[in-house]
C-alpha cells in the first residue's frame, strides 16, 4: 500500500521514477523497488518522499484510497478552473487591446480632422 501511494503521489506532482530518484541520490532501480514494495523503506527516505512531494508523511501511509483520488480530482478540477480564468483573462485583454486601438485610431482621424486634412 505504501508503494502504490507513493507512486500516486509522485504521478499527481508529474514527477517521473528518474527525478525522484535523483533527488533522493539513489539509482532510478532502487527507487523502483521502494514503489513496487519489493525493499523496505528508511524512515529517512520516507520523510524524503513526503517532502518532494509536499505531503505529510501521513497521507503515504495512509491506506485510504479515496484520500488521494479526491486529492486528484481537486487538482484536476483547479487546473481546469485556471485554464478557464486564463483563457477568461486572455480574451478580456485581447478586446481591451482592440478597443485601444480603435480609439487610437478615432483620435487620429479628429486630429487630421481638425487640422483640415
Amino acid at each position: 500500500m505504501l508503494g502504490e501511494n507513493i507512486k500516486k503521489y509522485r504521478e499527481l506532482k508529474g514527477y517521473s521514477q528518474e527525478f525522484m530518484a535523483h533527488e533522493m541520490n539513489i539509482s532510478q532501480s532502487s527507487y523502483a523497488k521502494l514503489e513496487n514494495e519489493n525493499t523496505k523503506i528508511t524512515v529517512e527516505r520516507l520523510h524524503k518522499i513526503a517532502e518532494l512531494l509536499e505531503i505529510e508523511i501521513s497521507a503515504l501511509l495512509d491506506s485510504n484510497k479515496k484520500n488521494v483520488f479526491n486529492l486528484y480530482n481537486n487538482q484536476t478540477a483547479m487546473g481546469l478552473v485556471e485554464q478557464y480564468i486564463n483563457t477568461e483573462t486572455k480574451e478580456t485583454y485581447e478586446k481591451l487591446i482592440d478597443q485601444y486601438e480603435m480609439r487610437l485610431k478615432e483620435k487620429d482621424q479628429l486630429i487630421q480632422m481638425l487640422m483640415g486634412k
